[in-house]
């Protein structure tokens, strides 16, 4: 069934309401100014050049790499055998455990913050870049395990029966059948977690050293001290590394597999 006039001019006018933003800041970043406007005339990339010369800025976005890679990797470690767990296993509690895992989806990152904080002050944790990625993975956790969960959900489990009454063993059947099956929540899970991490800021506020400072922090503060066209700038390059990112991956593996699943 074809979408009408209507729906399309519907779909039309959601898609522009969400580039739109995106398109003004990628426009403001060539600004010569120095202040936020659009460059009708002249264009300039003296905003980029700004943003590889800030020091800060820089060794900001290597520990936003950082932890979101470790706090990515930290939330599959943790999610395979979670939803391995909920998904093959009846067990007393099943639902709790499912919703003491997701329970980050609906607690504010702000409570959260100000939580750990107060944890890794007991414990004498704080200032390092280990311990907050330990924070991330908290919050980055849940879409992993959903992801691999839908996964789940949509493979035969009478495959792995199978393979296990011929006489594999637990390891050969996770390892042939489970994990290829569950291989497209894996990969996108970790991209999600990692994405999420990457962005996190509310939490990372209440929890970051000098040290320590990520990105979307860093932008924060200094946003909050004044505000140029370099903010712009570093967000048209974030814009940009995503979408290349999602590019490379569609053409190699496709995106409807890693985040859908489909083959």
């Amino acid at each position: 069934m074809k979408n009408g006039p209507l729906a399309l001019a519907f779909h039309a006018l959601v898609v522009a309401f969400m580039a739109a933003p995106l398109v003004l800041v990628c426009l403001v970043a060539f600004t010569p100014a120095d202040t936020l406007s659009v460059p009708w005339g002249e264009w300039s990339l003296r905003w980029f050049r700004a943003v590889f010369e800030h020091s800060d800025l820089m060794a900001s976005f290597r520990n936003s790499l950082v932890v979101g890679a470790i706090a990515a990797s930290g939330a599959v470690l943790l999610a395979v055998p979670a939803s391995l767990a909920i998904a093959r296993h009846e067990f007393a509690g099943r639902a709790a455990l499912n919703a003491l895992l997701m329970s980050p989806l609906i607690v504010p990152h702000l409570v959260l913050g100000v939580a750990l904080l107060r944890l890794f002050a007991l414990l004498g944790a704080r200032g390092s870049t280990t311990w907050l990625a330990v924070a991330h993975v908290v919050i980055v956790m849940p879409y992993a395990l959903r992801l691999m969960l839908a996964a789940l959900a949509g493979a035969d489990a009478a495959v792995e029966q199978a393979a296990r009454s011929l006489g594999a063993s637990r390891w050969t059947v996770f390892r042939r059948i489970t994990l290829p099956l569950m291989l497209p929540g894996v990969t996108g899970g970790w991209l999600l977690g990692f994405i999420n991490s990457f962005d996190e800021v509310t939490m990372s506020i209440f929890i970051t050293s000098p040290q320590t400072v990520t990105l979307p922090v860093r932008m924060y503060t200094i946003a909050t001290e004044s505000v140029d066209p370099m903010m712009a700038a570093v967000s048209a390059l974030i814009i940009a590394l995503t979408a290349a990112v999602m590019f490379v991956l569609d053409r190699l593996y496709g995106l409807d597999r890693i985040l859908v699943g489909q083959r």
